[in-house]
This record gives structure tokens, sequence and C-alpha cells, in this order.
């Protein structure tokens, strides 16, 4: 039953991780490509670290003299840093990006930029 369940977990990283490997190549501007990259990525990481957390502990549980729970706990740490820097590496691309006048292709409205003009207009005042 766990090694189904460690093998269905497998699957669903291994395939949100490619989706965000052809949204990286098929998107056609940096900012859906970061979306692609951090959001199927960053999900399919949690699968396949939550496949070995589950490996590492039923290793742990079932063979004690052999199995170690060092494994899942770093990889539980990882984990966390994973999710912590993940999202925050993105957000700064494309903070970067939009402030050197990277456009997103097909953009309509802007909020971003008319908020920055409408706040140095203020601080010119």
């Amino acid at each position: 039953m766990i090694t189904a369940i460690i093998y269905i977990m497998l699957a669903i990283g291994i395939f949100f991780n490619l989706l965000g490997s052809v949204g990286l190549l098929r998107f056609p501007d940096v900012y859906t490509r970061l979306h692609a990259g951090t959001k199927c990525t960053t999900f399919g990481s949690i699968f396949l670290t939550g496949t070995v957390i589950v490996y590492g502990l039923k290793e742990w549980y079932f063979h004690p003299e052999t199995g170690s729970s060092i494994l899942p706990i770093h990889v539980f740490i990882a984990l966390i840093a994973i999710l912590i820097t993940n999202p925050t590496g993105a957000h700064a691309i494309a903070r970067a990006a939009h402030k050197s006048g990277v456009l997103p292709v097909n953009a309509v409205v802007d909020d971003l930029q008319d908020e920055r003009k409408k706040k140095t207009k203020e601080e010119k005042k």
C-alpha cells in the first residue's frame, strides 16, 4: 500500500515538473514563463520531496536497524527551503523585469505602471 502511494506521488511530481518544462518552452514572455517555472515546479517538488519523505519514513519504520530518520528530516528542511525561495525568487525576477520595462505579451492594462506614475507625480508635488 505504501509503495503504491510512493509511486503515485512520484508520478504526480514528475508530471508537474514536465508541465513546468513545457511551459518554459511554449509561453511567450518572461511573466508567463515564470508562472510555469514556479507554480508547476514548486507543486512538483512538493510531491517529489514528499515521496522521499514517505519512503524514508517507511524504511525507518519497517527496518529500524538499517533505516535512518535523518533522510526524511533533511528532505523536509529542503522542502521548506524550496517553498520559501522559489516564489520569492520568481517575484524578484518578475519585479526586476517590470522595472526594466519588459512588458507582458498582449497586455491591455498595466495597473502597476499606472500606480508608479501616480506615485511619482505625488512625490514631485
